[in-house]
């Protein structure tokens, strides 16, 4: 009997020593809070909820202390569930089915019907190049400086892809800052937007665009996919399925794959990628100096990215006559966050004027934006892969 409760005793003793309590740290804790925030951030303020959820509730659970003893449990553990997950996002699958989806939801006749607001798209992806140059100057490797520059584009699949090719060791953190900023456009724009804009600019009504034909939608992601991918065929499985999804769309023959992309598909890989991103965020690994330089380069990246889409719409607007003027206020939707840069053009404009609707102009630059950030990472993957 003495002997059954000795063994008893010492495998009770060893399980507690197993316990998140006994294997925990304070950057768990940490870790762990800051999942919360962003479960906060997601349901109490509506903050991109369909990303936060999952990524706030991922943070949690990867930031679960336990020993590694061969119960094939943890993310970056060979043959657990998670791990089997999380190689979606280690071998760049899910930012192209995502983009498969996003082609599959976009309208791009905002664009096509004014194509000139093509080039504020273009134009707010010089905030990635200027956080490249920035991360080059704080010390990062060009590749590192490739995958935190994306940031600027506000695009967390495109992020997530390239850092994926060129600092997978960053990749968890480059891919929470994306997101992050992504989900605060409602906080960190309209400061810049009522900055760089005044009262007269804001009220700028725009004429609506032509009419576009079936016949250019189904033509446009035909045309788009060659133009681009022959000038950047390193953007290929991004601007690929992209425009893949937009043809299926289009063409009102496969309706019933569009759906299935833009919806239940698109959904599942949303889920995967949120929960296996915030489980890569462990605080052994991200707790880090550099994590915190990621995220002050990519601030900086979402807002001189902001700033260049506004003030490159100014600078249009001096050598277009009157009645052909941009509103300034929508040059914020140049970066890739789809939809939600383009609602606040519209919101920032109702302001000032109740009744001037941006919503479908803002459209134009915001879907040039995807294109736009695509292109760029394209050409970052080209010149350093």
């Amino acid at each position: 009997m003495d002997s059954l409760w000795a063994f008893i005793g010492t495998k009770l003793a060893d399980f507690l020593t197993f316990t998140g309590f006994a294997c925990g740290y304070y950057g768990n804790y940490i870790m762990i809070l800051v999942g919360f925030i962003f479960l906060r951030l997601a349901i109490k303020r509506d903050f991109e909820p369909l990303l936060l959820v999952p990524i706030g509730f991922g943070i949690i659970l990867g930031n679960i202390p336990f020993k590694a003893i061969g119960l094939e449990i943890g993310l970056y553990e060979d043959n657990s569930v998670l791990n089997f997950f999380y190689s979606g996002v280690v071998n760049g699958w899910y930012p192209p089915l995502i983009f498969l989806g996003i082609g599959a939801l976009t309208d791009f006749t905002a664009l096509l019907s004014n194509p000139k607001l093509l080039l504020v798209g273009g134009a707010a992806q010089f905030g990635i190049f200027a956080a490249y140059m920035l991360a080059l100057a704080m010390g990062f490797e060009p590749n590192q400086a490739a995958g935190i520059a994306i940031i600027g584009g506000a695009d967390g699949p495109t992020a997530i892809f390239l850092s994926s090719k060129l600092a997978p060791n960053l990749m968890g953190a480059i891919a929470v800052c994306a997101y992050s900023y992504m989900a605060l456009v409602p906080l960190i724009q309209p400061p810049l937007m009522r900055l760089l804009t005044n009262p007269k600019e804001r009220t700028i009504r725009m004429k609506p665009g032509r009419h576009v034909s079936q016949t250019e939608r189904i033509l446009f992601p035909i045309m788009g996919l060659l133009m681009t991918t022959f000038l950047v065929p390193s953007g290929l499985p991004l601007l690929g399925m992209l425009f893949f999804g937009n043809l299926l769309k289009e063409s009102t023959k496969t309706t019933r794959l569009a759906k299935t992309a833009s919806t239940s598909l698109n959904d599942i890989v949303v889920i995967l990628l949120g929960l296996t991103v915030g489980c890569s965020t462990q605080a052994s690994e991200f707790l880090t100096t550099k994590t915190l330089l990621i995220f002050l380069i990519g601030a900086l990246s979402f807002i001189v990215a902001t700033a260049s889409g506004i003030i490159f719409v100014k600078l249009m607007n001096v050598f277009l006559p009157e009645g052909r003027k941009i509103n300034p206020l929508i040059g914020n939707a140049g970066v890739s966050a789809v939809p939600m840069s383009a609602r606040i053009s519209n919101q920032v404009g109702q302001e000032y004027d109740k009744s001037n609707f941006l919503l479908m102009h803002a459209m134009g630059p915001n879907v040039a934006g995807v294109i736009g950030s695509a292109l760029a990472a394209g050409v970052l993957l080209g010149f350093l892969n």
